[in-house]
């Protein structure tokens, strides 16, 4: 076996990503051996876990790249699983920190954080997180979103990520759906989707760390928290976990709406967070016969808001989105497909995706972040 052929099978295999942890198989320490006779390339691959749901992805991933590699004429891949300690040795190696931790908190740490709120429930805020969170991810940036609605989530739904999360070592792995890292309430309920969750207070505080400390984030671009409707426990909670975490409030054009959004937004005050801006959702939209713009849900709502958190805040609070009314939007949140991927020309998703380039590359502020600086002793 020429040792040349070994490194180049090496380079090759070096270039095969964890479907679920987007890291290459050879830093994971997942190539158990590899050995060639004959043109004929035999690899054997560790798996995280013996049920492993990307054990196909895998193995097509590893005879793909190995099927590339000039003198090789047959690649057969033996899938292998860790034992506890290989586990925990990659645990050590992905998470870096202890446990419990919140890597978003940690020093050096430039995830930009959004907490996407509403003061009540049906003003899309869950469709246009996900809309977000899929533009962001189709313009190359890492992001995550985590479904703090525990009692209301509806974000898997929305984006098509039912399937169950992998655990690793206490370490869970989200599943993803359209470039997206998703974690929710939804796959811990062995009742599915209609099982209530009856969660006081310190459970939602606990349920809502271990989606933030537990999940295997990797390094995100971007990460979006659909709150629950109103100012109570989990909004609470997300100011003392992410405290540099900054408030994106959702409003539609209604005075009924509005004013209760401008109630979410105040929450600011008490938490010392920052509310980024302000999105109207549901703005008007033309006449599909005579072109004029249509009111469906009232007007300045979001100028309302805006100028009420500007003035009680003492800051500019300013609209950085009205998202006309677009029957898709609803349609798309019904079937996984979310509008600014399937139409991405219309006007709701173009301006949907102007908005998440605004969000996603603006820049961090020192807010809440820890320096990780000591005072100098006298």
């Amino acid at each position: 076996m020429s040792e040349k052929l070994l490194e180049l099978i090496d380079a090759a295999l070096a270039k095969v990503d964890d479907p679920e942890i987007h890291r290459p198989i050879t830093e994971l320490g997942m190539v158990k051996s590899r050995d060639v006779n004959d043109g004929v390339a035999k690899i054997a691959v560790y798996l995280t876990i013996s049920g492993c749901p990307m054990r196909e992805t895998i193995t097509n991933r590893v005879t793909d790249a190995v099927s590339a590699v000039p003198g090789i004429t047959r690649v057969e891949v033996e899938l292998d699983v860790m034992n506890e300690e290989q586990r925990k040795a990659m645990r050590a190696s992905l998470v870096g920190h202890n446990e419990r931790e919140i890597v978003f908190t940690q020093p050096g740490n430039l995830t930009r954080v959004y907490a996407i709120a509403s003061g009540k429930g049906g003003v899309g805020k869950s469709s246009v997180t996900a809309n977000l969170a899929a533009a962001m991810a189709a313009q190359g940036l890492s992001v995550g979103i985590v479904d703090a609605d525990i009692y209301g989530h509806s974000i898997p739904g929305i984006m098509g990520a039912t399937d169950a999360p992998t655990m690793v070592e206490g370490m869970i792995m989200p599943p993803q759906a359209h470039g997206v890292r998703i974690i929710s309430m939804l796959p811990f309920k062995p009742g599915g989707v209609s099982q209530p969750v009856a969660f006081r207070g310190p459970m939602l505080h606990r349920a809502l760390q271990q989606f933030l400390a537990d999940v295997w984030w990797g390094d995100l671009d971007v990460l979006l928290l659909d709150l629950p409707p109103g100012t109570g426990d989990v909004a609470i909670s997300v100011a003392q976990l992410l405290p540099h975490a900054e408030l994106v409030i959702v409003t539609t054009p209604q005075t009924a709406a509005a004013e209760v959004a401008i109630r979410a937004g105040m929450m600011a005050q008490q938490t010392n967070q920052r509310v980024a801006g302000v999105i109207e959702n549901m703005s008007a939209f033309p006449c599909p016969h005579c072109g004029e713009p249509m009111d469906l849900f009232g007007s300045g709502g979001g100028a309302t808001v805006a100028q009420t958190l500007s003035a009680e805040l003492g800051n500019d609070v300013s609209v950085m989105a009205n998202i006309p009314f677009d029957v898709r939007l609803r349609e798309g949140g019904d079937n996984g497909a979310p509008l600014v991927l399937s139409d991405p020309d219309s006007p709701a998703a173009t301006v949907l995706r102007e908005l998440a380039a605004k969000l996603g590359t603006r820049a961090r502020g020192l807010a809440g972040m820890s320096l990780g600086l000591t005072p100098a002793g006298r």
